[in-house]
């Protein structure tokens, strides 16, 4: 890593449907983020945390589309909005912005923030596409919507915060898909998005996978931002997450992916920004996911066995 890393606390759980993911930047932190990256001799500015707003006491109506469902969209907006010029300003600045989630609505602001003035491709790691719309979603939470809020899906088309400027839908891979809603299928299929299941993973090897994944996302772009959703990892590694899905990535697997960022990204600037969402520590085991986020953060960022 060539460059300051920032990092930028989002304590949101206002896209979720479980409460305690507010609390994972803390947990990050506490983990030891800031002296690992420290480690590496790289300097680290903890910036602080995007205010949001508490739940109780909203509206989670409000901001609301005419047709379909989000709940608290206009909350989620406010935030996203703040993380954006945060995030821009970090870009701006010189800065590598690594943002602490949160739950992965906030994926919006990060990408919003990350691409204004420059052609960015995503690798998205996950065990959910994200792909779904307010016409879609049968649980209202924005968190199932992120990715397809980033690339203007649905009515998020009509906003003027959602669509992250700068990013195509062909410069855009998930990774390591295992539980997608009937209705969002389609929306994943109809799209330019480049996806991998669980299933290319296990067929083809993590490495050749996530190599792939980076040959899209750098295809004519300025930089790669890197969304790590800790569910993408088995329950078994990553406890601590509101929405767990049996059959992910190993400990191995997830670190071997970082590691190829860390070695493909190396060219400076080329990995533009990263965010580490999902970590709920109600739910953890001796704050152990957020552990793990520590680690693969270090990894993507540059730390190597030998």
């Amino acid at each position: 890593m060539d460059r300051n890393v920032r990092i930028i606390g989002v304590p949101m759980d206002l896209g979720a449907d479980r409460r305690g993911v507010d609390m994972g930047p803390s947990a990050i932190r506490y983990a030891g983020l800031a002296e690992e990256i420290e480690g590496l001799d790289v300097t680290c500015t903890d910036w602080g945390d995007v205010h949001v707003p508490r739940p109780e006491g909203t509206d989670p109506d409000s901001g609301a589309p005419a047709s379909g469902d989000a709940k608290f969209l206009g909350e989620t907006e406010t935030v996203c909005t703040r993380l954006a010029h945060e995030v821009d300003d970090a870009v701006a600045g010189g800065d590598f912005p690594l943002v602490l989630g949160g739950d992965h609505s906030i994926a919006i602001g990060t990408a919003s923030g990350v691409s204004r003035e420059a052609e960015t491709g995503f690798v998205w790691f996950d065990a959910h596409g994200d792909f779904n719309t307010p016409a879609t979603t049968s649980s209202g939470n924005v968190h199932g919507m992120s990715l397809a809020a980033v690339l203007g899906k649905g009515s998020f088309a009509d906003t003027d915060w959602a669509p992250a400027p700068n990013v195509s839908e062909e410069n855009v891979a998930l990774v390591g898909l295992r539980s997608i809603d009937e209705a969002e299928r389609p929306n994943i299929r109809d799209s330019d998005v480049t996806a991998y299941s669980m299933t290319d993973i296990d067929a083809r090897g993590v490495t050749e996978v996530v190599g792939e994944a980076l040959d899209i996302a750098t295809d004519g772009t300025d930089g790669v931002h890197v969304s790590l959703d800790l569910d993408w990892l088995d329950p078994t590694e990553a406890p601590g997450v509101g929405t767990p899905e049996r059959g992910g990535v190993s400990y191995r697997e997830a670190h071997a992916a970082m590691e190829i960022i860390a070695e493909r990204a190396a060219e400076p600037g080329r990995l533009a920004s990263m965010e580490l969402v999902e970590v709920n520590p109600i739910l953890d085991r001796h704050n152990r996911t957020a552990e793990l986020a520590v680690e693969l953060a270090t990894s993507a960022l540059g730390k190597v066995i030998l």
